[in-house]
């Protein structure tokens, strides 16, 4: 038996659809291009970065054992060279805390203590689960207004471009202290064009309604 041909109005709807697929990744594609190209300035190495009151330290997943992925042993030990460099007096790390036996913060607080970071001059925020809510309650819960951020230069860009988005003054700090393999730097690149358009999409469109506030926690 022969196979019909597709009809023409199936083609028509099919031909619509991947148009509407490549305008879509083209956007995307643009709106990455352009939190790289805007923010590239604001990027500096841990001897050159500017002084500022708080580092914001973002979450990076845990290890099987509880322990700091080695991404997050890195924003860690960048932000704690920060500190012992006078760059910055608290380190606000940020992470997510859903469920009862993976707790992001508190792992990374642990790491900071044997890093030579005073528990006093650490700050944990339980419900960063993503980049737009750290931003978001470091503004609203512990009342940031000016910060450098540590994370991954390949996340830096969406990082900046959240917080000063949400009007917080804030520069980067990259934490590529040690060497990827090429295949994560090139999943992380891809991962990132549509995580910044989702940002553009939460920042300009419809902000996020699930992010977790509470009572106001000030860092001193």
């Amino acid at each position: 038996m022969v196979k019909q041909k597709p009809n023409r109005l199936f083609r028509t709807l099919l031909g619509l659809a991947l148009i509407i697929a490549l305008g879509l990744g083209l956007l995307a594609g643009l709106v990455r291009l352009y939190t790289s190209l805007h923010y590239q300035a604001s990027i500096y190495p841990e001897q050159e970065a500017p002084a500022a009151p708080v580092a914001i330290v973002f979450g990076a997943g845990l290890q099987r054992n509880g322990r700091p992925s080695v991404i997050l042993r890195n924003r860690v030990a960048t932000a704690a060279q920060l500190y012992q460099l006078g760059k910055v007096k608290t380190l606000l790390l940020s992470g997510d805390n859903r469920f009862i036996d993976y707790n992001e913060p508190e792992a990374m607080r642990v790491y900071g203590l044997t890093l030579g970071i005073p528990n006093s001059a650490m700050v944990l925020d339980y419900a960063g689960r993503r980049t737009y809510d750290t931003c978001l309650r470091a503004k609203t819960i512990f009342g940031v207004t000016q910060a450098l951020l540590v994370t991954q230069r390949y996340h830096l860009d969406r990082a900046l471009f959240t917080c000063d988005s949400l009007g917080l003054k804030v520069q980067g700090v990259a934490a590529d202290r040690d060497p990827y393999p090429a295949r994560w730097l090139a999943y992380w690149s891809l991962r990132e064009i549509p995580a910044t358009a989702q940002a553009f999409w939460d920042l300009s469109i419809a902000a996020p309604t699930d992010v977790v506030l509470g009572d106001l926690e000030p860092i001193q």
